[in-house]
């Protein structure tokens, strides 16, 4: 098991975060180890988080840093659409008509997304395919679906931000390719042009347009 510790900003208390595990457990042995990381930093109610920032997941607890934010429109089909009137469905067959949000028209709202690095210590004990963002390559003479490990699509509402005193707090091998130290900034961690360049070149394919939410047998679905 990892347990990160985190020092709240204000009051200077720790706080422990335990990472959502995969399998980590056998009969033979256990362990568990403290790591602290940073101080906490209140989350942004309006606004974006800045490229550079470094947060952990509300979700799965791990450690990441923004990339750099779009906006995507969000279709909760939990949430119920007072505005729209109850779709009636005829079966031809004299069967009951099956409940829930089949067929249910949901209207979307913008929500704020962001591309994130995902600290390399950390993949081992995520609840989630840590490969999950693949995109096809922008060459004129290739059509190729790429995958980048450690990267993540993350919802504003999941940034939880904090602030570290290490030149290199997270361990990518695209951080450093990707953001610089800048000590006088806060965020302390400014794009570099190969981040730019890769932004302008692939954001169509790994900017998201549409993410749509539903429970289904109680497991949130996004």
């Amino acid at each position: 098991m990892m347990v990160i510790v985190m020092k709240h900003l204000l009051t200077g208390r720790s706080i422990q975060f335990q990472l959502a595990l995969r399998c980590i457990s056998t009969q033979s042995l256990r362990f568990s180890r403290l790591a602290e990381v940073g101080k906490l930093e209140a989350p942004k109610i309006q606004g974006k988080y800045d490229t550079g920032q470094l947060f952990l997941h509300r979700v799965f607890g791990y450690r990441g840093v923004v990339l750099f934010p779009w906006l995507a429109r969000v279709y909760d089909r939990d949430i119920p659409n007072t505005q729209s009137p109850p779709i009636k469905t005829e079966v031809d067959t004299g069967a009951e008509a099956p409940s829930g949000n089949v067929g249910k028209e949901v209207k979307g709202t913008t929500h704020t997304f962001y591309q994130v690095l995902i600290d390399s210590r950390d993949c081992p004990f995520i609840r989630a395919q840590t490969e999950a963002v693949t995109f096809l390559g922008n060459q004129d003479s290739s059509r190729s679906l790429y995958a980048i490990p450690g990267l993540d699509y993350v919802a504003h509402e999941d940034i939880l931000p904090y602030s570290s005193p290490e030149k290199t707090p997270l361990h990518h091998e695209l951080f450093d390719k990707f953001l610089t130290y800048q000590p006088e900034r806060d965020p302390p961690f400014e794009a570099q042009d190969t981040l730019r360049a890769w932004q302008k070149k692939n954001h169509p394919w790994l900017e998201l347009s549409d993410v749509h939410k539903e429970t289904t047998e109680g497991v949130r679905v996004t």
